[in-house]
């Protein structure tokens, strides 16, 4: 079996912050999200992977590699245009062959095993096999109907009244009946090849199409406020670890990583947490739940439930709560006002707030 991962789009709702990198390689507990997509892959005892990539091939690929530290091989894909789902699948045709695959949202975040949802397709091979989960609100995902034996009757996406609280989370697998499928539909109103439509197709020729319920913990990435909730789940995984300097005077609770390069100077860190590789941290208090990148500087500040990317600095600044701190950006206090501060500050941005 073979791996397709789509890695294309913009990431609108996570700017500012997308605007200067791709919303797969915001970092979460310090890996980015595309590395746990290749972790589970991985665990699928899968080695070839294609990614597809769009405006952002060149970082993705710089970030990732030829896969060779992940244990995989990857060839890289380019999507000139955002058309499509289905169409991703078009592009990767010759890629894929006639092999089993499964496709994976490059942008979501599964702390499960997928290995039972593998090992039902590889047993009983149906056309497709969607990965769903009950969500309280599907209006925003692919919606899954079911007969009352648990058969897929139908697919919709993005439907405004939801006959099912059934969501597609993002990982299908597939076999070649697939690109059939794919060549028969046409593009939506959106002007996409939709997934959702191909596996219609599957269902209306009377192929075999089944929904795998899974119940383990599974987001979306989109949002500046998921990004910081998955940070504080994979954060929980964490053990206490010091490669980096930690002075006398200083305390670490808990589960505490510091990297590396990274030194820790009369400061209080509360796990979990973690404190990147060259990162120097004086006079602050970090954590519970922050997540501070490689080469940052952070004096004099208090720091929890954050994310903080490479190469910032964060100065004098106390209360920093539930924020996303963009690569090189420089947050330094300012005109006096509210302590307590939730911030999404772009890329080497600089700004001033209330100490």
């Amino acid at each position: 079996m073979k791996a397709l991962v789509l890695s294309g789009g913009s990431g609108t709702r996570l700017r500012p912050i997308s605007y200067a990198m791709p919303k797969q390689l915001v970092p979460i507990a310090g890996k980015p999200v595309l590395e746990y997509v290749l972790d589970n892959i991985r665990n699928l005892d899968i080695k070839e992977v294609a990614i597809v990539v769009g405006d952002w091939a060149q970082e993705i690929i710089d970030a990732m590699g030829d896969g060779s530290r992940f244990g995989l091989r990857l060839t890289y894909i380019r999507q000139e245009q955002p058309l499509g789902i289905a169409h991703c699948v078009k592009l990767a045709r010759d890629f894929l062959d006639e092999d089993d695959f499964v496709l994976y949202l490059g942008d979501i975040m599964l702390d499960g095993d997928l290995s039972a949802q593998a090992g039902h397709f590889l047993h009983t091979r149906p056309a497709a096999r969607i990965v769903v989960r009950q969500v309280p609100d599907p209006r925003a995902f692919g919606v899954i109907e079911l007969d009352g034996e648990g058969r897929v009757l139908r697919l919709v996406e993005k439907p405004r009244e939801p006959r099912s609280d059934l969501a597609a989370v993002g990982v299908y697998f597939f076999t070649a009946d697939v690109h059939r499928a794919v060549d028969a539909i046409s593009p939506s109103q959106r002007g996409e090849l939709e997934i959702t439509d191909a596996i219609q197709w599957l269902l209306e020729q009377g192929l075999p199409v089944e929904a795998g319920r899974y119940t383990d913990y599974w987001k979306d990435t989109g949002r500046v406020e998921d990004v910081v909730e998955c940070n504080r789940r994979m954060l929980g995984r964490l053990a206490l670890q010091v490669s980096g300097e930690v002075d006398q005077e200083s305390e670490l609770v808990g589960a505490v990583v510091v990297e590396e390069g990274a030194r820790v100077t009369r400061s209080r860190v509360v796990g979990p947490a973690v404190i990147g590789a060259g990162t120097v941290v004086e006079d602050s208090q970090i954590g519970p739940y922050a997540s501070i990148g490689r080469h940052c500087t952070v004096r004099a500040s208090r720091l929890s439930d954050s994310i903080v990317l490479d190469d910032a600095s964060i100065l004098a600044v106390s209360g920093l709560h539930g924020s996303l701190i963009g690569r090189g950006a420089r947050i330094a206090p300012g005109a006096r006002g509210e302590a307590r501060h939730r911030l999404v500050v772009g890329d080497h941005v600089q700004i001033e707030i209330a100490a």
